[in-house]
């Protein structure tokens, strides 16, 4: 990394430490208005790394459905790394429950799903609350979740696989949520 007169700034912590902060006091933190749904994730790692991304997110919920795995789980934990107790996540049976569940309080979902009416997510007007379903790793989104969803919205792919990895897709959808939200917040505010 270079300093302003463009020579090599040595002067730098590496930051390798989680926040100073109480369970008490995170709760109290404002949330992200966005909520992630998991549609049947067969991998317990994957739903581990969701919920580290949802804790840095600070999302409002993460809700786990049919035979995604839920706490107490040891492979969800290992990746989650200490991230359970600080997302606020609920079970549903299925995912059509969950999104029943969120579309009764107003909130809009959206599938992660590549289909021939999704839009790119780069090029989607996100709402001021969202909730986005990503769909099990081999069979992406169930269809009866996608006939009630409000939208779909996809990642492009430039590859020989048509899909990203579900982990990987919830922090590039959470981000670009992130970054929309923030913009919209702050052009209204002033």
């Amino acid at each position: 990394m270079r300093d302003r007169t463009g020579d090599m700034e040595t002067n730098f912590e590496v930051r390798s430490f989680d926040a100073a902060i109480t369970k008490e006091a995170y709760d109290k933190l404002p949330k992200l208005p966005l909520y992630f749904v998991l549609d049947n994730l067969r991998s317990a790692f994957n739903v581990g790394s969701i919920f580290r991304t949802c804790d840095i997110l600070r999302v409002k919920g993460l809700f786990l459905c049919g035979y995604t795995a839920c706490p107490p789980h040891a492979k969800l934990e290992k990746t989650a790394l200490g991230t359970v107790d600080y997302v606020p996540w609920r079970y549903f049976e299925t995912a059509a429950d969950a999104v029943g569940y969120l579309q009764d309080r107003g909130t809009a979902v959206w599938a992660a799903e590549t289909t021939s009416g999704s839009v790119p997510y780069d090029e989607a007007e996100f709402p001021d609350e969202l909730a986005i379903v990503l769909g099990n790793e081999a069979l992406g989104v169930s269809r009866d979740v996608l006939e009630v969803c409000d939208g779909m919205i996809e990642i492009p792919t430039r590859g020989y696989k048509n899909s990203l990895n579900v982990a990987s897709a919830c922090a590039v959808l959470g981000f670009k949520a992130l970054e929309e939200m923030e913009r919209v917040r702050k052009e209204s505010s002033g």
